[in-house]
């Protein structure tokens, strides 16, 4: 507790009448709790706990006992493939659910009391309304960034002063220009958005301490938000002092992250490449989305897809219609086999049925007291519900407090604990799974794709984030023979080891495009055309393109990683899209191609240079995947700007096809 005041009061009824009743007294508290700062107000009358922002309601004692609500039977969804799930509603015992009031509502507590009680995170403060001078009693209104405002709260016994001087140590609150009353939250030098929480808002000594004791949860969580801010603290705030020394910062990340520090010298994978002329990037279009007519025609009597290969490159270049997705993604994940029958697939989704909601019991019958006992399971509960809380509301699968989607989200999350308790849960996990979640509709369907998915990316995921250090050495080695003048210029600016492409490979752009850019984005990675590791030609693609600005804008090294930041939200998926094919052609058809990129875009060559300055004479490479790729396809295409052709067909880039 950073901060106490008690005799601050709610007028409950204020301007109505005078009579005492309409004066809630109260406690005001900030609080640190982890790595949060919270605004909490209490009642006196008000005896639950504080100490936890969220919680579960939940019957230890029984696992049968369960009243069903309206939300609740929806959150089954209308999909089940029988009525076979339903067998397993004795299951769903506990009901996941936000503390009351912490989005600033003041909906009334089981018993009653405290209808007044709030909570809220300084992250969500907006602004801060003050009372005018001379009128009694301070008080202060504050107002979210949902636009919810917060009833009133009258310090009858003390100034508010002090408590705004108390949040200026966390915030910069800055006067409104229209009115002088109103303090406008500004986050701008303390954080960055769009990201996972705040990175580096404390003096240096704090973070090295944190970093060091605990780097990998402290880089999974915190690594995304960084600013001029964060140079500020290191710098001691030394106004004369307004350019990072070289030295100063130089190896500042991978020396206090350990499991991120990459040796040339020791890491496999890297390779001296000199300058290769890979030619002019090709013109590359889009098509269509695969429309449910398409995808029938390619379905047998029985219901067997009957050319796989066929469907992922109709796919990859113009991904799925939503109405398709549901069953589609099933096959792309590996859920269904691509060669199963929908008998064979009905019995699979039976079996998984079974499996999933048996785990899901063995969590839900651990008693409080025996959770108390487990502090691993302890923690992967506390680490889910926080994340579920910080789900992005932007679509309607999840918007409200109570929302059938949140509380799915966080139960399947839950189950996959137990289905994989030694890799438990991360923070991020649950950006994968909320989209995953909102196609499926379906909590079993949802479980068993996000377990496939999972399966892909856990290495990011794993305590030693060898998964995460090879990604960045191999998009190096990639962007190096792309671009070696702008790898040069990045690596004068300290930022050589792209560390700022952190949170893009973490959680694969979750948090970097629009709800509905990433099912585009990911459905295309997952038909793992044209190469291996596409995703790291996505990165390389969206670097290049905002190359121009870094270098001629000579950014340094903590406006790189602001910028980056800032991209989340404005990338062109499409546009994206086709630059990373483009640059795929163009590494596929180079004939000088290092053995280093071969084999990360898993490229098969009769001979490749060991090094690419040997001079030896080299054969051209062939990709491992099918060349068919860029066969020619009679559905029409659409250019990265958006613009229909159907006059222009895929064979334009069948000249473009791998030797």
């Amino acid at each position: 507790v950073i901060y106490e005041q008690e005799g601050v009061f709610i007028h409950s009824s204020c301007g109505k009448n005078d009579d005492q009743d309409s004066l809630i007294s109260g406690i005001l508290r900030v609080i640190e709790k982890d790595n949060e700062v919270i605004v909490d107000w209490r009642s006196l009358d008000d005896t639950l706990d504080t100490s936890n922002i969220l919680c579960a309601g939940k019957d230890s004692s029984s696992v049968v006992e369960w009243t069903q609500t309206p939300k609740e039977k929806c959150s089954r969804g209308t999909d089940r493939p029988s009525s076979y799930e339903a067998e397993w509603d004795m299951v769903t015992t506990v009901s996941f659910k936000k503390k009351p009031n912490t989005n600033g509502d003041a909906p009334t507590h089981a018993n009653g009391e405290s209808k007044w009680s709030f909570l809220f995170s300084l992250t969500d403060l907006k602004s801060i309304k003050q009372n005018k001078e001379d009128m009694g009693w301070s008080y202060l209104v504050f107002c979210l960034k949902d636009d919810v405002k917060l009833p009133a709260l009258h310090f009858h016994h003390g100034d508010s002063k002090i408590l705004i001087k108390c949040l200026e140590k966390h915030v910069v609150l800055t006067e409104s220009a229209q009115d002088k009353r109103i303090l406008l939250v500004n986050t701008q030098n303390k954080s960055l958005s769009q990201s996972f929480e705040n990175l580096f808002d404390e003096p240096s000594y704090g973070l090295l301490q944190k970093l060091k004791k605990d780097p990998y949860t402290v880089t999974m969580g915190r690594f995304s938000k960084v600013t001029n801010y964060i140079f500020d603290s290191f710098r001691l705030s030394d106004p004369v002092n307004q350019r990072r020394p070289p030295s100063e910062m130089a190896d500042f990340l991978n020396d206090a992250i350990p499991g991120l520090k990459i040796n040339q010298q020791e890491e496999p994978g890297f390779e001296v490449i000199t300058r290769i002329d890979l030619g002019k990037q090709p013109k590359v279009s889009r098509r269509e989305p695969v429309s449910a007519e398409e995808w029938a025609k390619n379905m047998d009597s029985e219901g067997r897809i009957l050319d796989a290969d066929y469907i992922k490159r109709l796919i990859f270049k113009g991904g799925l219609c939503h109405t398709l997705r549901k069953e589609a993604w099933k096959f792309l994940l590996g859920y269904f086999p691509w060669n199963s029958t929908k008998e064979e697939r009905a019995n699979l989704q039976k079996q998984k049925t079974d499996e999933y909601f048996r785990m899901k019991l063995q969590w839900k019958s651990v008693s409080e007291e025996q959770e108390k006992r487990n502090s691993r399971l302890r923690d992967y509960r506390s680490l889910i519900e926080k994340d579920v809380n910080r789900t992005d509301r932007t679509n309607k699968f999840y918007e409200g407090e109570d929302n059938p989607g949140l509380i799915l989200l966080h139960d399947i999350l839950m189950t996959y604990c137990m289905y994989d308790f030694d890799l438990g849960y991360v923070q991020g996990m649950s950006d994968l799974l909320s989209p995953v979640l909102y196609v499926m509709e379906n909590e079993v369907d949802a479980f068993w794709c996000f377990v496939s998915y999972m399966d892909q990316m856990h290495q990011n995921f794993e305590e030693q984030m060898q998964g995460m250090k090879t990604q960045l050495i191999q998009l190096s080695t990639l962007l190096r023979l792309l671009d070696s003048g702008f790898c040069s210029y990045l690596e004068s600016q300290d930022s050589g080891y792209l560390y700022f492409c952190f949170r893009w490979l973490l959680i694969r752009f979750k948090r970097e495009f629009s709800f509905q850019d990433i099912l585009r984005l990911w459905e295309v990675m997952w038909t793992d055309l044209p190469c291996q590791n596409f995703h790291l030609l996505l990165c390389c693609a969206i670097l290049e393109s905002e190359k121009q600005q870094i270098m001629d804008k000579h950014y340094g090294f903590n406006e790189i990683l602001k910028h980056i930041n800032e991209l989340s939200m404005k990338i062109d998926v499409e546009h994206i899209l086709c630059k990373a094919e483009a640059i795929s052609m163009q590494m596929m058809n180079c004939k000088e191609l290092p053995q280093a990129v071969s084999e990360i875009l898993g490229i098969e060559s009769s001979s490749i240079t060991p090094d690419s300055d040997t001079g030896e004479d080299e054969s051209g490479a062939v990709l491992s995947c099918p060349t068919s790729l860029y066969q020619s396809l009679s559905t029409p295409v659409i250019a990265a700007n958006g613009t229909s052709n159907s006059s222009q067909q895929m064979s334009e880039t069948q000249t473009l096809a791998p030797a």
